[in-house]
């Protein structure tokens, strides 16, 4: 299966010092090249860059083909965001992403959605993270918002409610 990665997973995943989790659930990620520019260049000394650009082995820039769908989107989106949807529609690719808007967007058009909670979830099932509940805690004292509906049905999905 091919995944194609949004800024706001990678940079939540570095945060938690996880970023290694994409590479162990699904092998070759991929990453737009507004995503490489928006966490790489122009986030250069922030939480993400230095973690993102040690992963290019298994974290392939790739760009997308479909540049009418792309700037179609981009009127509603930002750049990261709309070539990550582009490129996974393009390669029948699950997308990984957090914003609310932005799966909105990818679910319409049929794209198969994960974000940063999901992945986490999917990693506590096959015991590569050993508490959700600490992951949780972790990410929301980094300033990450998560409802606390989402929290509990996270909690409740790996039985650590």
């Amino acid at each position: 299966m091919n995944i194609v990665a949004d800024s706001s997973v990678l940079i939540a995943l570095s945060t938690l010092g996880e970023l290694e989790l994409l590479k162990d659930l699904f092998g070759e990620v991929f990453i737009p090249k507004a995503v490489w520019r928006e966490v790489v260049e122009e986030g250069r000394g922030q939480i993400g860059a230095e973690e993102v650009q040690a992963a290019r082995e298994w974290l392939k820039v790739k760009e997308t083909k479909q540049e009418a769908l792309k700037m179609v989107l981009n009127t509603f989106l930002d750049e990261g965001e709309a070539e990550a949807i582009a490129l996974a529609l393009e390669f029948d690719a699950l997308v990984l992403l957090d914003e609310k808007d932005a799966r909105k967007f990818a679910e319409l058009t049929g794209i198969k959605v994960l974000g940063t909670v999901g992945i986490l979830i999917l990693a506590k099932r096959q015991n590569i993270v050993k508490s959700l509940r600490n992951k949780l805690e972790d990410l929301e004292m980094a300033g990450f918002r998560l409802s606390s509906e989402i929290h509990e049905k996270a909690l409740e999905s790996v039985g650590e409610l």
